[in-house]
């Protein structure tokens, strides 16, 4: 994951911080905690070439997880996604369900190889700068030391942020990593049938709610994506 730019520091040389500066740095704080209210997902997705098809129909099933959240009390959601030989990316924290849609309308997948590792590495920096509910990840494909992404998966799992691993196909190697992950981090993982996009509207809806509401708001839906995620989370 890219880093960002770092300022660059003049020695020798003290600039002065106006009011306003201070006035806008405390209303920045102020809006973070609140946030802090608020479920925080990341919503990261395989965009490499076979991807397509599944990368059209989130985009059509993410105005439900809004929907959903918003129920319970208001979700903001990262995108993240891999595609190409070293491209990982993530967007800023969207808490608009339009505003996510055309950021999303603007990505076409590419072929390359899985980056899963990138993406558990860049959870675990965001959870650090305030809290992430839940990862959710959506793939097909596992082409990584999983003993890797073990260790990896882990780390978030000590920092409490479950990972719900989505696989779309039967891959077995992948349904084993997959399962690791899930697991290593009191997550879940669930699998859907290839356009089966019903199923994974069930599984989103059922993440954002607990992204939101946490594992009471989760128990208290009875549709087959909650029931799948908590009977694998107690």
């Amino acid at each position: 994951m890219p880093d960002q730019d770092k300022p660059i520091v003049n020695r020798g040389q003290v600039t002065p911080v106006t009011t306003s500066e201070v006035d806008t740095f405390l209303a920045e704080l102020k809006q973070r905690r609140s946030a802090t209210s608020r479920g925080r997902l990341v919503f990261a997705l395989d965009a490499t070439a076979s991807r397509q098809p599944t990368w059209d129909t989130a985009c059509k099933l993410q105005a439900e997880m809004f929907r959903e959240a918003g129920t319970i009390g208001g979700l903001d959601l990262q995108l993240v996604f891999y595609r190409g030989e070293n491209e990982c990316k993530s967007s800023r924290w969207i808490f608009d369900s339009g505003q996510l849609a055309k950021t999303m309308s603007q990505i076409m997948c590419n072929a390359g190889h899985t980056q899963i590792e990138k993406v558990l590495i860049h959870t675990q920096k965001e959870t650090k700068l305030l809290k992430v509910s839940a990862l959710v990840f959506v793939g097909d494909a596992m082409e990584e030391n999983p003993d890797v992404l073990a260790y990896e998966a882990s780390k978030l799992g000590q920092v409490g942020v479950p990972v719900f691993m989505f696989q779309e196909g039967n891959d077995a190697e992948v349904r084993q990593v997959f399962k690791n992950i899930a697991h290593l981090t009191k997550g879940a993982y669930c699998r859907f049938d290839p356009g089966a996009a019903k199923q994974l509207a069930e599984l989103l809806r059922a993440v954002a709610v607990f992204a939101a509401g946490g594992i009471t708001a989760l128990a208290a839906r009875k549709d087959a994506g909650a029931v799948k995620l908590l009977s694998q989370m107690r």
